[in-house]
């Protein structure tokens, strides 16, 4: 079943059109059997209450509305749901109000089902008769409550009426009197059905289907069907229909004149149909106001005129192949084909004689004239009716009416002349009755209908005119074979396409979706659901489909010819944009032909083509600029970019251009370009684009720019270092991380004088000043890898000038600078980009390092080298492998340097006992089961303690399984290691305390730091302290655990925290009446899901702890915590945690109320 929620077919109003939401689903079979059954077999139960009894009606309709799309799937359960329907009806027990109960399900059926199925499978032996026309005869036609009992009485007397018996043998002296002779039940079933006729409700339509099957049986046809005619004929001439209840007379009358002529023998009514016809005539019903009325006319003018026509199969008619399964097999032979059939002239020749009476003119006529009626049923029914005359008629009298129908295409005739005409066409080709020789003249009027579009006041009509002649097209694609329809093949493909794709109307585009005739890959792109939004189509279809050559240009055409100057002006917007995007496709014929095309239309005096025009040239020619930009950008640039950037490198190495050679400015153009349009290519080949570059600058500035060797020329080394320093402030990130390569990559000899300004801009960069400056972490990286690169260049000189080299004036700014990069912990949608920027930044500390310690070792200062080995142990500790490594790689290749050493790192005699150097090349950093064990050990030594705890932090808080394993293993045999050694706990637990306190409300270490502390209680990591009343390490833990949570919404935080609070109970003293505190406060909390693990995490904790509570209460407590409804209301909640208030021993929780100032 599908249910779509699409815009309206109305063009008026608003340009804008509502989001599509399309849901589908196909249903596999009837699944709801088994409910069906006990739902009908509860009746008799539920069908005294009306609750209960609209409820089972309610379910019922539900279950069956679901298989409206496919109710072929109700076919196997239609005749036992009848059975036990009937059975409950049949039923002497069952009270009226049951039975009509059961009725009003039988019709469910039969509205899903379709009546002309679902009637065949109701009883009809001979003594059906006389119960259900007794039962129908006791229904009151004017309960507006029991219609659907009558309704099916009627579809149920209409199928016993078939028995093959004279209904006189039913007839019978039933009263002992024989004077009074029961009324015969011919007459009565033609008296209900009459009476039925003239009703306002559905059970009219039933009592048409009634005549059509009673009337024409033969023995009634003989002595009734004259006198119903009469009836009927009476009753149209009389009736007013502008009256309701003449209208209703009409109805019937109409309905079952159309249903007898419809499935009568044409023999026996041939001879009334002329009668009929004057009838019609004199009545006028064209000119009726009602348009059921005028529907009803136009179907029974039809049926006239095919009893007026023999029932022949016109031999002139266009077949496409054969309808033969052994022609069709023969397909699979060599050498066999089935072409269309066509008449030859010998079959036409001798065609036999057709006897076409004068009516036929006049039924046509009217048929004519109704495919020009302002509403689309009548048309509709005109359609039909003109392909079914059509087809009884000779090939001259046949074409003459096509050529009536082509008519309607005119520019005079309105848009319901042009939808009927459409319709018409459609039933003609669909039924062969369009030869070939036609389709000339036929399909540019289609053409014309696929964008037919006329102005109404504020708005349009044509919408239908359009759909219709995409089911034209439908119509022909499988009515014609391939050779008949192939030099009409590319226009109409692409009419459909552009109806498709920029239509303004849902239905439409869709409609043509459907029809589109091939090329499997667009109907793909352009299917049912993917048209139903209309900017796609505008923006993303219709690009798609330029691509193929024989639609681009007439795509562009019609936006130019029908789109830009259109009444709605988002579809004049969508069209200019649609322009901007087609532009690539089609560039020169945009400029040679499209865009002269506009310059007038934006000097016109039509106020909606210039603004079209105007906006149509705007976008053309910024998508020209565009195109003209990426021929070098584009994936031809990320190919010629790199490759001129060697070209430019090896030139330059290879000396071959001359210092004032002209070419030497446009390759200095190239480099700054694509540094600066870095933004432009794609991810992939952005880095190797960038590399290319910097290594190019290099080279061209050590071949080009130096006058004499070492001498930088001035002029250019001021216009280099000025614009990359700028680089580095553009809000565009890669132009700043290209600027900063490019610095890092200057030779010594154009940074001498000016390190200061090299130096300073990028450490500017790497210091995040504000929250925008928080999102270039790629700059923030490349400038950490410029700062090292700059300082290799310049090179180190304790005493030199802080202008030239790294010396003694610059170093610790230099240090500092790396050192903020480590706590880069920015995060973004892509994850930890800070990372990038502390991977960068330890590489570089590791490069100058080993650089200044080679040439001026005095340099370092303990606190820089205390302050990097720190940090760098920090890194080592941290959850994510690859940074993880990383940092314990620097930090070994710093602690293993010999020759010099690195000089005073802290504790190194220790660290060379825990990382051995003969060990270092086996340690592998990335896994967490040998890089834990290692680290933890600097814990040991106090001035690694902090940042080492620091860094496990976030590893055993965190979330990978593995990582959490062996960090909190390895954390835990440490704790065990110092657990009598009272001043190693009291030290640790103080830098615990202090991790926490800097890093309070930092939820990148607080949660972790929650969930670290957990596991520790826990295991009674701190089971020294538990025998110490109220110890200031629990005091204050408790103390910055209340400040962590404080008005937070975490519930992660939360929840860490409230199971941290309950570990904090096993302390002694006053502290655990403050913990209770805690707790008892989080069990009124305002999310409902934190008092449930409130209560939760508390009834484990007092089975823990069973010295927390007095045991006299301890039951009480346990069953109040278990048994009450925490997530309930926050009322009620408050009452029962008072009470535990009580029997623990705690104050009450007071509310505070708030102050309004």
């Amino acid at each position: 079943m599908a249910q779509t929620d699409m815009d309206s077919g109305d063009e008026g109003g608003g340009g804008g059109e509502p989001e599509v939401i399309v849901q589908a689903s196909v249903l596999g079979g009837f699944t709801e059997s088994t409910e069906v059954q006990a739902l009908i077999s509860s009746l008799p139960e539920v069908h005294q209450k009306m609750v209960t009894r609209e409820s089972a009606i309610q379910r019922f309709l539900v279950i069956m509305n679901r298989y409206q799309e496919q109710p072929h799937l109700l076919d196997p359960h239609l005749e036992w749901m009848l059975n036990l329907l009937l059975e409950v009806i049949r039923s002497e027990q069952s009270p009226p109000l049951l039975v009509h109960l059961g009725f009003k399900f039988l019709y469910i059926i039969s509205k899903v089902r379709g009546y002309k199925v679902f009637m065949q499978l109701f009883p009809h032996e001979v003594a059906d008769v006389q119960p259900v026309l007794d039962l129908l005869c006791r229904q009151d036609p004017k309960d507006s409550a029991t219609w659907e009992t009558r309704y099916m009485l009627l579809l149920w007397l209409s199928m016993t009426c078939l028995i093959p018996f004279d209904l006189s043998r039913l007839d019978g002296h039933l009263t002992s009197d024989p004077s009074q002779a029961r009324e015969p039940i011919m007459d009565r079933i033609l008296a209900v059905a009459k009476s039925y006729l003239m009703v306002t409700d559905k059970s009219r339509d039933a009592a048409s289907v009634l005549v059509s099957k009673f009337v024409t049986r033969p023995d009634v046809k003989l002595r009734r069907l004259a006198d119903f005619l009469d009836w009927s004929l009476s009753s149209i001439s009389q009736a007013d229909d502008q009256t309701m209840e003449g209208t209703v007379i009409l109805d019937g009358a109409l309905q079952s004149l159309a249903q007898l002529f419809k499935h009568g023998k044409r023999d026996d009514f041939l001879q009334y149909a002329p009668v009929v016809l004057q009838c019609l005539e004199r009545r006028g019903l064209a000119e009726s106001s009602q348009a059921t009325l005028r529907k009803l006319g136009v179907k029974l003018i039809q049926r006239l005129g095919l009893t007026f026509l023999k029932p022949r199969l016109a031999k002139w008619r266009y077949q496409r192949g054969s309808r033969s399964l052994v022609a069709n097999l023969s397909l699979s032979q060599p050498g066999s084909a089935v072409d269309a059939v066509t008449p030859d002239q010998e079959t036409q020749g001798h065609e036999e004689d057709y006897d076409i009476p004068e009516e036929v003119e006049n039924v046509i006529e009217q048929l004519l004239g109704g495919l020009k009626d302002k509403e689309t049923i009548v048309r509709w029914s005109a359609a039909k009716g003109i392909g079914r005359v059509t087809g009884r008629l000779p090939k001259e009298l046949a074409d003459e009416v096509v050529g009536s129908v082509l008519d309607c295409f005119s520019f005079h005739e309105t848009d319901n002349a042009w939808h009927g005409g459409c319709l018409a066409l459609a039933e003609l080709g669909r039924r062969g009755l369009l030869v070939p020789s036609r389709l000339p003249e036929v399909v540019p009027l289609i053409l014309k209908a696929l964008v037919y579009d006329e102005k109404r006041g504020a708005c349009s009509v044509g919408s239908n005119v359009r759909d219709a002649a995409c089911y034209v097209c439908w119509a022909f694609a499988r009515a014609y074979e391939p050779t008949a329809l192939k030099p009409f093949v590319t226009q109409i493909a692409c009419a459909l396409v552009i109806t498709a794709v920029f239509d303004r109307n849902i239905n439409c585009r869709r409609a043509a979706s459907g029809t589109f005739p091939h090329g499997i890959e667009i109907v793909v792109a352009a299917d049912y659901f993917a048209v139903g939004n209309l900017t796609n189509c505008y923006l993303a279809i219709s690009v798609y489909i330029a691509s193929f050559p024989e639609y681009t240009r007439p795509m562009i055409d019609h936006l130019v010819s029908m789109k830009i100057n259109h009444w709605d002006g988002v579809i004049r917007e969508l069209a200019t944009k649609a322009l901007h995007k087609l532009t690539a496709q089609a560039p020169d014929y945009m400029t040679t032909t499209v865009l002269p095309q506009l310059l007038p239309v934006a000097i016109g005096i039509d106020l909606q083509g210039r603004h079209g025009a105007l906006l149509a040239c705007a976008e053309i020619g910024h998508a020209l600029y565009i195109l003209a930009s990426e021929n070098n950008r584009g994936f031809g640039g990320e190919l010629m970019r790199p490759a001129m950037c060697a070209l430019i490198e090896k030139m330059s190495l290879s000396k071959l251009p001359s210092k004032d050679d002209p070419v030497i400015t446009g390759w200095q153009w190239l480099i700054d370009d694509t540094l600066k349009s870095l933004h432009l290519f794609s991810a992939g080949p952005r880095d190797n684009i960038k590399e290319a570059a910097v290594s190019a600058l290099a080279a061209l500035c050590e071949q080009c720019y130096q006058p004499q060797p070492g001498v930088a020329d001035p002029q250019v080394q001021e216009l280099l270092v000025s614009q990359y320093i700028a680089g580095l402030k553009s809000p565009e990130v890669l132009t700043r991380c290209g600027s900063a390569l490019a610095l890092g990559s200057l030779p010594r000899f154009m940074i001498s004088g000016k390190l200061d300004r090299v130096n300073h801009q990028p450490r500017t960069v790497v210091h995040r000043h504000s929250r925008r400056e928080v999102i270039f972490s790629e700059a923030r990286r490349d400038a950490a890898k410029a700062m090292a690169q700059v300082c290799v260049t310049a090179g180190v000189s304790a005493q030199g000038s802080t202008d030239s080299v790294v010396c003694e004036g610059n170093v610790s700014m230099i240090y500092r600078a790396l050192l903020d990069c480590l706590s880069d912990y920015t995060l973004d949608s892509r994850g930890d980009v800070g990372a990038w920027v502390r991977e960068a930044a330890m590489t570089s500390l590791m490069e100058v390092t080993l650089l200044v310690v080679d040439t001026a070792p005095q340099l370092l200062s303990p606190d820089l080298v205390n302050g990097m080995m720190c940090s760098l142990a920090q890194q080592s500790a941290e959850k994510i492998d690859r940074y993880r490594a990383h940092a314990g790689s620097v930090f070994l290749r710093l602690l293993h340097k010999d020759h010099p050493p690195v000089p005073h790192i802290p504790h190194k005699e220790e660290l060379l006992t825990i990382f051995p150097p003969e060990g270092a090349g086996t340690l592998n950093w990335k896994a967490p089961s040998q890089a834990f064990p290692h680290i933890t050990q600097l814990l040991r030594m106090p001035q690694y303690q902090y940042h080492t705890l620091l860094g496990l932090t976030v590893s055993v808080g965190g979330l990978t399984e593995s990582t959490v394993r062996f960090s909190s293993q390895s954390l835990f045999d440490h704790l065990m290691l110092i657990q009598r050694d009272p001043d190693a706990m009291g030290h640790f637990s103080e830098t615990l305390l202090r991790v926490f306190r800097d890093n309070l409300r930092n939820d990148r270490v607080s949660i972790p730091f929650l969930k670290m502390l957990d596991q520790m209680l826990a295991r009674a990591c701190f089971d020294t302290f538990t025998t110490e009343q109220d110890h200031p390490f629990c005091v204050n833990l408790l103390a910055l655990c209340t400040n962590e949570i404080k008005k937070s919404k975490d519930v992660q935080k939360l929840r860490s925290c409230i199971a941290v609070f309950c570990g904090l109970i096993q302390f002694q003293g006053n502290v655990r009446v403050k913990v209770l505190f805690q707790l008892l406060l989080l069990l009124c909390h305002p999310f409902p899901a934190i008092r449930k693990v409130t209560a939760g995490q508390m009834y484990e904790m007092l089975l823990t702890f069973d010295d927390v509570i007095d045991p006299s209460v301890m039951e009480d407590v346990m069953n109040l915590l278990s048994d009450t409804d925490w997530a309930g209301d926050i009322a009620t909640v408050r009452t029962h945690r008072n009470q535990l208030c009580d029997w623990l021993g705690v104050p009450k929780p007071q509310l505070v109320a708030k102050v309004v100032v």
